[in-house]
């Protein structure tokens, strides 16, 4: 197998072979959870989040300019961030379609400041807003960390436009 060097020309950059190159990096799914004073639950999957800082303890995603929750998510003073286990791609894909009923008939509880955890997760972070940043076609979302929980077990991730358990 011959190993492609970097004088080999890599095809035209464009939007789908961007895509396909990033594709190849597996990533984990998270669902992106928030409750907004009217007491409205809003939720939407991710696979955009990684950690920033530990002191003091950041981490980011990032939202599409056109997600239908965007205006949601940027007047929210806070979020929990959901990582999903390897067995809930059910949650993950009820979370990325469109849908005011997301909620409805699914297990969860409040935090201390009623925003939803969602049952089942291998992980969670409960965040205070800290910044927005606009870039590109997404907004990023940075928040600080003020509670987290671990349940270790095999966590959902994404490859090749694909689920799978990692």
């Amino acid at each position: 197998m011959q190993v492609p060097t970097l004088c080999d020309s890599p095809p035209e950059l464009d939007t789908a072979y961007f895509r396909k190159a990033i594709s190849q990096f597996a990533t984990g799914v998270t669902v992106i959870t928030a409750r907004m004073p009217s007491g409205a639950y809003y939720g939407v999957t991710i696979n955009s989040f990684n950690s920033v800082s530990l002191a003091p303890p950041l981490v980011l995603w990032s939202l599409a300019h056109d997600a239908s929750t965007l205006e949601a998510f940027s007047a929210a003073s806070g979020y929990v961030v959901n990582v999903l286990a390897g067995d809930q791609i059910e949650l993950a894909q009820r979370f990325s379609l469109p849908s005011e009923q997301r909620f409805d008939t699914l297990p969860f509880r409040l935090t201390a400041q009623g925003v939803p955890v969602l049952a089942g997760t291998v992980a969670w972070f409960e965040c205070r807003q800290r910044s927005r940043y606009s870039e590109g076609d997404h907004v990023i979302f940075v928040g600080e960390v003020e509670r987290c929980y671990s349940h270790p077990q095999r966590t959902l991730g994404f490859h090749r436009g694909r689920f799978i358990a990692i």
